[in-house]
């Protein structure tokens, strides 16, 4: 099977790591998988286009059900999407964009969320540079913050391990490869506590969870003075990893689902 992958793949991000880590997936099934921005289309028209091409795509697939869903609405052959996290978390919030993403779940042939609360939430709701500019000035004026430029999956790993901890302070999140990239890895994890990281964190097993700078500062001491607790968390967040987010299991998954395009 000859497949489209649509994602948005901004480079040395989250969404082009899992991106390319699903098409090896689709790839040693023995498809044939051509992965691309999102970005590079206008319009379904243009993607249904591509799709017709000779040879034609005789399947599709798309991370994140408004920036690349949407753009397969207009294409004659089978189709599945993956929630990428803000489309339920913060699109679905826009009437218009998430009038769009319930077309596209209707036409899917199937929908893959990441954790078991992100599922629960599509269920629910379904059936940028400003930003940038504030964590800038924030972290220029905030002393012992230093903000880093992307970087290379083999270099974020090799900073990450020279780390006492790995901090997610996001508000929104669908799964952080991160966090379980530093659990791989055995680094500590110290999350905020919000749905998409309380799915793979389990406070004081397999990391450490907080809701205000306060108790961020409360959790972080504890992880410094504590090495028992220490030693548990990455212990127990390694096996969390191996047992739940293999590659084996993952690649297995996505070759179920790609049956389901036949």
């Amino acid at each position: 099977m000859k497949v489209l992958f649509l994602a948005c793949l901004s480079p040395k991000s989250g969404n082009c790591t899992t991106a390319e880590r699903i098409r090896s997936h689709i790839e040693s099934a023995g498809h044939t998988c051509e992965l691309r921005d999102a970005s590079e289309f206008q319009s379904s028209a243009e993607v249904a286009n591509l799709v017709a091409q000779n040879p034609p795509f005789e399947g599709a697939v798309a991370i994140h059900l408004f920036k690349a869903g949407r753009l397969l609405l207009d294409i004659q052959v089978p189709f599945g999407v993956i929630f990428g996290g803000t489309d339920i978390n913060e699109d679905v919030k826009v009437e218009q964009k998430r009038v769009v993403m319930e077309q596209v779940l209707l036409k899917a042939r199937f929908a893959v969320a990441f954790t078991e609360k992100l599922k629960e939430e599509a269920e629910v709701f379904l059936i940028d540079p400003v930003f940038t500019v504030e964590v800038e000035a924030v972290a220029k004026r905030t002393a012992g913050v230093f903000l880093a430029q992307e970087r290379s999956q083999q270099e974020l790993h090799a900073a990450m391990k020279r780390c006492f901890a790995v901090v997610n302070s996001s508000v929104s999140e669908g799964m952080s490869a991160a966090i379980l990239e530093a659990m791989d890895l055995g680094v500590p994890v110290v999350a905020r506590d919000i749905p998409g990281n309380a799915a793979v964190v389990q406070h004081e097993v397999t990391g450490l969870l907080y809701s205000s700078p306060q108790e961020f500062v409360h959790q972080s001491q504890r992880l410094l003075s504590d090495r028992e607790l220490r030693e548990r968390v990455v212990r127990n967040g390694k096996l969390y990893v191996e047992e739940n987010h293999g590659l084996k299991q993952e690649e297995e998954s996505y070759q179920r689902l790609l049956e389901t395009l036949y």
